[in-house]
């Protein structure tokens, strides 16, 4: 009797452990979620959306504080997708390695899963894009749910990496996928083959267009398994260097935003504040990813840290971030519809607010059934992927 009363009370305190390491990456998962569902109400309701912040052509200027800071924010999402992405891959290798699941069973699963995302970008989410005020006018195009499932597919070949060798990764990664761009003006005298458009630089033909090849985005995916084996080791002791890191990338940030050479991809378009915190997104230059990490470094402390007054308050943010990708899609043609309905010339980016969080509200009780539902599937269940 003392046993198994011991062996329950070990599972419990497991159980809360894993429940107390976690919310901190659900939570700000469901805070890149909000952000993100910010950034295409602007698209569909508002259409104020900006062009690309790409590596040539037509790079947005802002005229007001209000445009910019709304894209601005909204800059958290991907990265932050890309880097607990990592993190969740690690953690979930770990917990059904503790199962007795295999390497190759392992690999398995997110080759499936990566899988399943590309398809779902190519078979259904471009269907909403396809509803964009503007028009569309791509045949193919390789956007973040293509790059996530690629990038989850070549993760899974690092997941029993030490964690030295995935700083050495993520940093050859880091430089390499920088040097790989060439200068502006060039966008005419590359090849816009299959191979460079889905693998190494955005751009292409209306046949075939990429806003996020996978190579580029893979920095961050290691990054997140390196903090995942510190975030399974010792919680309290990633999230302090959580706080550490994320510091440390804003500074260097800084620096190389400041010097406006190499890492920015192309230079600055002026000398204004909003200049200054208007890097080249795509592909991710080295003062976006430093910038965007940064910052969500030091998110994942402060929801590391939260009380308990302060984990009721986000936990909005937990019910998005445990059905992410339920969330993706529905998210994409309710705003759609509501651009399409209430304001098929668009709105101002205030008047655009009310329909943001009208969106959130509708999706909150549909992810929390969902959230629900997935926990009752079984491991293997596909329904868990959303």
């Amino acid at each position: 009797m003392e046993i198994s009363e011991s062996l329950q009370a070990g599972t419990a305190v497991a159980i809360r452990e894993k429940a107390s390491r976690l919310f901190a990456v659900d939570a700000l998962r469901g805070l890149c979620i909000v952000v993100m569902a910010l950034d295409h109400a602007n698209h569909f309701v508002a259409q104020k959306h900006p062009p690309g912040e790409i590596w040539d052509g037509v790079f947005p200027v802002y005229y007001d504080a209000l445009t910019f800071l709304t894209r601005l924010v909204t800059h958290l999402a991907a990265p932050g997708f890309f880097l607990l992405m990592g993190i969740g891959m690690l953690l979930f290798a770990r917990s059904r390695g503790e199962r007795g699941w295999g390497r190759w069973a392992i690999m398995r699963h997110f080759w499936i899963r990566g899988l399943v995302l590309i398809a779902l970008q190519l078979l259904i989410v471009n269907r909403a894009w396809e509803l964009s005020p503007e028009g569309w006018g791509l045949d193919i195009y390789i956007g973040v749910l293509f790059a996530l499932g690629g990038t989850m597919i070549l993760g899974s070949l690092f997941l029993r990496l030490r964690p030295v060798y995935l700083l050495a990764l993520t940093l050859v990664l880091f430089v390499g996928t920088e040097l790989l761009h060439p200068g502006l003006g060039m966008w005419n005298a590359i090849s816009h083959d299959p191979v460079n458009v889905i693998l190494i630089r955005p751009g292409g033909t209306p046949g075939l267009y990429a806003l996020y090849p996978v190579l580029p985005w893979l920095e961050l995916v290691t990054l997140g398994l390196l903090f995942g084996n510190w975030l399974a080791d010792d919680p309290r002791r990633a999230y302090s260097r959580a706080w550490k890191l994320g510091l440390a990338f804003l500074a260097a940030f800084v620096v190389v935003r400041a010097l406006d050479g190499f890492g920015n991809v192309r230079p600055r378009m002026g000398n204004s504040w909003i200049d200054f915190l208007n890097p080249v997104k795509y592909p991710p230059s080295m003062a976006f990813t430093l910038m965007t990490t940064g910052v969500n470094l030091i998110l994942l402390w402060l929801f590391s840290r939260a009380g308990a007054r302060a984990r009721q308050f986000l936990q909005v943010f937990v019910v998005f971030g445990q059905a992410p990708l339920f969330f993706y899609v529905l998210h994409l043609f309710l705003y759609a519809g509501m651009g399409y309905l209430v304001a098929p010339e668009g709105t101002s980016i205030p008047w655009m607010l009310p329909f943001w969080l009208l969106g959130l509200a509708i999706l909150f009780p549909l992810c929390l059934w969902y959230g629900r539902f997935k926990r009752r599937q079984s491991p293997n269940s596909l329904l868990r992927f959303f």
